[in-house]
C-alpha cells in the first residue's frame, strides 16, 4: 500500500508540474502558418523544459507541425495549443535536427509520420540517453514516458527535395552541416516563409556545441539570398532575411578574428581578450556560452590546419 501511495503521489506530482508548463506565444503567420514561440530559458525546473519553437502548418486534412518539444508532456501541450488553432489531428511530426529539446515531444503523437534528415535519425538514437539525462538532470524530475522517436522518412545531406504534404508545397533542405550534422531546413515556398531550426536563432546566442562553424556560415549565406517573408527560428522571434543577414556577418566576423587570432599562434582565451564581442554581448545566454562557441570555432579551425 504504502509503494502504492508512494506511485500515485509521484504521479501526481508530474502531472502538476506538467499543468504548469509555460504557454507559447502564438504568431499568426498567415491563414495556414502558426509560429508557438517557446520560452528563451535553458531548461528548468520552473519551464519544465520547454524551451523551443514549433511551427503549425495546417493542410488539407490535417496538421504539420515542426519541433515538439523536449518531452512527451510539452509535446501534449503543443498539441492542445494546435487543437485551439484547428480541429485537425496532426498527422505529420518533422524535426529540424537531434537535439531532444526539439524531438522528444514526438512521443506524443504516436500516430503521426516523422520525418527528418538521415544523419538526424543516426544522432537522436544514438544521443537519447544523453539528452534524456540533460532533460531530467535541468528539471529536477524523471520523464519516464519521454524517449526518443526517430524519423520513418529521411532526407540525405546535401540535398534539396521539394515535394507536397497534404497539399501543402514543401522544400526540405539538408545542408553538408550547420548548426548540427543532421540539420535540415524547411521552405513553404507558396508562403515565402523558411522554417530555420537552430540554424537560425533571434535574440539568443547561437549554440556552436554540435556544429561546423564554418559550413553553419557558408548555409547563412543561402538563407539571406532566399526570397522569405517570414523566418521562423528555433528559439527567439520570428526574423526576416536582414535579420539572417546580421546573423550571418557576425557569425562570419567571429571566425574570421578566432582564425587570425589562430594563425597569430594565440591561445583561445587570449583571442577571447582581443575579439570584438559588443555585438554578441546583448544577447541571452552570453555568458553561458560565448566562451564554449569561441573555443568550438578555434578547435575545428586547428584542426582544418592539420
Amino acid at each position: 500500500m504504502r509503494h502504492l501511495l508512494a506511485l500515485f503521489m509521484m504521479l501526481c506530482t508530474g502531472a502538476a508540474l506538467a499543468a504548469g508548463i509555460p504557454d507559447p506565444v502564438v504568431v499568426k503567420v498567415n491563414d495556414r502558418v502558426h509560429a508557438l514561440i517557446g520560452p528563451m530559458e535553458f531548461p528548468n525546473r520552473g519551464n519544465q523544459g520547454y524551451m523551443v519553437n514549433s511551427t503549425v502548418i495546417e493542410g488539407k486534412t490535417g496538421v504539420i507541425l515542426i519541433d515538439t518539444g523536449f518531452s512527451d508532456e510539452i509535446g501534449a501541450h503543443l498539441a492542445r495549443h494546435v487543437a485551439k488553432l484547428t480541429r485537425k489531428p496532426v498527422k505529420v511530426i518533422i524535426n529540424t535536427h537531434h537535439h531532444g529539446d526539439h524531438t522528444f515531444g514526438n512521443a506524443a503523437f504516436p500516430g503521426a509520420l516523422v520525418i527528418s534528415s538521415e544523419m538526424c535519425r543516426k544522432l537522436l538514437i544514438e544521443g537519447e540517453a544523453e539528452w534524456l539525462a540533460t532533460l531530467e538532470n535541468a528539471v529536477g524530475r524523471k520523464f519516464p514516458n519521454t524517449r526518443a522517436v526517430p524519423a520513418t522518412q529521411v532526407y540525405a545531406n546535401k540535398t534539396r527535395t521539394d515535394l507536397e504534404i497534404d497539399g501543402v508545397k514543401l522544400t526540405f533542405w539538408v545542408p553538408e552541416a550547420a548548426h548540427t550534422a543532421g540539420d535540415m531546413l524547411i521552405w513553404l515556398p507558396e508562403e515565402r516563409v523558411l522554417v530555420g531550426g537552430d540554424v537560425l536563432v533571434q535574440g539568443i546566442i547561437p549554440n556552436f556545441r554540435d556544429a561546423s562553424v564554418r559550413l553553419w556560415i557558408d548555409t547563412l549565406a543561402e538563407v539571406k539570398a532566399l526570397p522569405a517573408k517570414v523566418i521562423i527560428p528555433g528559439h527567439g522571434p520570428l526574423m526576416n532575411v536582414e535579420d539572417a543577414a546580421r546573423l550571418h556577418a557576425r557569425m562570419a566576423k567571429l571566425y574570421a578574428g578566432i582564425q587570425a587570432g589562430y594563425k597569430a599562434g594565440l591561445t583561445d582565451s587570449e583571442i577571447r581578450k582581443q575579439l570584438d564581442l559588443s555585438e554578441w554581448r546583448p544577447l541571452h545566454r552570453f555568458d553561458e556560452q560565448m566562451g564554449g562557441n569561441i573555443n568550438r570555432t578555434y578547435l575545428e579551425i586547428e584542426a582544418e590546419s592539420f
